[in-house]
């Protein structure tokens, strides 16, 4: 869907480890922040971005948008460590890495400002780190559960293509694809980099070597995209097993030509617009009961026509959001491509 007739427009900021500012108009004052790990050329945050644009217009809050341009975790703790400074009534932040974000976080909390974790990291760290709640996709169910597909179709062997190394959540995902096919995730696992000619070259190298190799398994759009490259110059592409986290308009087509079996759908778009929402209602009925928060948020009909237009399902634990996984495949793909890189 494309917005038009908004009242609400998109302000870029010059400087640099801003990262994106989106502006709107807000009647109780309230401000917040959303902070990314990901570097700027990692189009799959869009989604998150515009999730984050629209529950800003929804909830009538300004909401800021940050993120380390080029991926340094450490500028990302530096921009955690200035939310904190700049006293905003909520903090948004994905725990790219818990060593590392654990003392920046630690001082978001200590200035009882609110705090929700985002994408990366696991439950017991988002609690660990005084968080409200983690909206997210558990890591190591959903590559699970992709392994668990690829061994009903008779897959032994895979490689996973990991182009986010330092993101200890991305192991996750290679330990439990791995686990469902009863093999050892480190020796299946390739730390490809983020830079897409290195992870060509890369998994082209691992598949002369292990030649045995039944299937690849991708981490999302920046190792996918050159993943399918590196299979295609080997004359491979559609051959062999195939499939990826997250998507974009590349993966759907995979999806539709049958060179990706499927995509691992996390629904990026709950992660941006239910913290959002969530800290909204909280500021602005000036409550903390996490049940009484997520019953507004449900009966809210602007995020009832978000899910039911964009095809979307959370699930609702009683303190945590979980926003995935789902499996896109070639019966559902023709509602999901519509959105595919904008809110899917």
């Amino acid at each position: 869907m494309q917005s038009n007739k908004r009242t609400v427009f998109l302000k870029s900021v010059a400087a640099i480890g801003l990262g994106l500012m989106l502006s709107t108009s807000y009647a109780a004052g309230e401000k917040f922040v959303l902070i990314s790990h990901a570097p700027d050329s990692d189009s799959w945050w869009n989604t998150i971005k515009n999730a984050v644009k629209q529950a800003g217009e929804d909830f009538n809050v300004q909401v800021d948008y940050r993120n380390p341009p080029n991926g340094d975790l450490a500028d990302m703790a530096r921009l955690v460590e200035q939310a904190a400074a700049r006293n905003y009534d909520g903090v948004i932040a994905s725990i790219a890495d818990f060593n590392v974000l654990q003392k920046p976080m630690g001082l978001v909390a200590a200035k009882k400002i609110p705090m929700i974790t985002i994408n990366s990291g696991t439950l017991e760290q988002s609690e660990q780190l005084g968080a409200v709640m983690h909206v997210g996709q558990p890591e190591y169910d959903a590559g699970k559960g992709a392994g668990e597909k690829a061994k009903a179709a008779g897959i032994k062997s895979f490689v996973c293509v990991n182009h986010y190394a330092t993101n200890p959540s991305s192991f996750e995902r290679c330990r439990g694809f791995a686990e469902a096919l009863g093999v050892d995730f480190k020796a299946a696992t390739l730390d490809a980099g983020e830079d897409p000619t290195t992870i060509e070259s890369k998994l082209s190298a691992y598949l002369r070597n292990n030649p045995k190799t039944q299937a690849v398994l991708a981490l999302g759009p920046t190792s996918a995209h050159a993943s399918l490259k590196a299979l295609e110059k080997m004359g491979t592409k559609g051959k062999m097993w195939f499939a990826t986290f997250d998507l974009s308009d590349e993966i759907a087509k995979g999806i539709k030509d049958g060179s990706v079996k499927f995509a691992i759908d996390q629904q990026p778009y709950l992660q941006g617009y239910i913290p959002v929402a969530v800290m909204a209602i909280m500021k602005q009925d000036k409550t903390t009961d996490l049940a009484k928060v997520k019953e507004k948020l449900m009966a809210n009909p602007k995020f009832k026509a978000r899910l039911a237009e964009y095809g979307l399902a959370p699930s609702y634990g009683p303190r945590h959001i979980s926003s995935g996984p789902g499996f896109v495949t070639k019966d559902n793909i023709a509602k999901v491509e519509k959105y595919a890189g904008q809110f899917r």
